[in-house]
């Protein structure tokens, strides 16, 4: 059963994307951006802005995050939208439930930077947390949603197959994981998805490919060699037309010996975490991170805080 104040959200973001006939990427960066600004970031919340080794960044960080412990947080948008400021709120969240502090990243974003853009961007931020902020890998954990989510997925290959250290492990919320759209979901859940359109996945991947093919393992990580990544975390809802894309992702990984946790919640929406302010279901995907992330993060340091 959908709570009350899922319904609120779901009502909110029909009227917004039902306004728009037409894919327009304009409207898609406008609309993600006065979404993000519903959510109010807690007074008790300090941002500092950062530069994370020429990437434009935010360090968000709740009053119970511990300094040794970071989030690497990729917000999502489609490659062509999405901010820091669309995500503070989400990122604020994270970090309280955490006991974490969030890097959240402003990386390039296309059409204006297509593929590797993004990549170049969440690599050199990882790597100037380890090399420069003296950050452990086993006290990191990468994470995103929606292309941020396939972005943590291709970060942790690209990462593993440049002989860097990979981190404790990484969370997906959502993760659009194949660009060459061969879901089913992506067509059976249309009618049920009030979110994201089979339209705007389309035009959103050929923005970001660019000249690319779609099913390039770094641009779209379902087709990669996903031998060694280190735990996942997916969180997906069923009506949604990227189910297909978690579920995917997670048995490849699986059968490549990786330990991953899917979570496919009934009914919910394409990152319903993010709506943790107004519905019970989105605080409670948010409680699962948290504690994920505790479970994974290096041990002794849950135990001091």
């Amino acid at each position: 059963m959908v709570s009350e104040g899922m319904k609120r959200v779901i009502d909110l973001i029909s009227q917004m994307t039902g306004e728009v006939s037409e894919f327009s990427l304009e409207a898609t960066r406008e609309g993600l951006e006065q979404l993000g600004k519903m959510a109010k970031i807690p007074k008790d919340v300090i941002i500092e802005s950062v530069n994370a080794g020429g990437v434009p960044a935010e360090w968000i960080s709740a009053p119970n995050a511990l300094n040794d412990l970071v989030i690497l947080y990729l917000h999502g948008g489609g490659y062509a939208a999405g901010s820091i400021k669309s995500h503070e709120g989400l990122a604020a969240e994270v970090s309280r439930e955490s006991k974490a502090r969030v890097l959240l990243i402003d990386y390039r974003l296309a059409p204006e930077h297509v593929f590797p853009a993004a990549i170049v961007d969440s690599t050199k931020a990882y790597r100037w947390l380890i090399s420069k902020e003296g950050m452990l890998p086993n006290n990191v954990i990468i994470g995103g949603d929606s292309a941020g989510g396939g972005l943590t997925i291709a970060t942790l290959v690209k990462l593993r197959d440049e002989g860097d250290k990979l981190p404790a492990g990484a969370f997906c919320l959502s993760p659009w994981t194949d660009l060459a759209n061969t879901g089913e979901t992506i067509q059976t859940n249309a009618d049920k998805d009030p979110f994201v359109s089979p339209t705007e996945l389309e035009e959103m991947s050929k923005l970001y490919s660019g000249n690319k093919n779609a099913k390039d393992p770094l641009i779209s990580p379902l087709y990669a060699d996903l031998s060694g990544l280190p735990p996942l975390l997916i969180q997906v809802g069923t009506a949604e037309i990227l189910l297909d894309d978690s579920r995917r992702v997670a048995d490849r990984a699986i059968e490549a010996g990786v330990d991953v946790q899917l979570e496919i919640w009934e009914d919910m929406i394409h990152v319903f975490a993010a709506f943790g302010q107004w519905a019970p279901e989105g605080k409670e995907g948010i409680e699962q991170i948290g504690k994920f992330i505790q479970k994974h993060i290096r041990r002794e340091v849950i135990v001091a805080s």
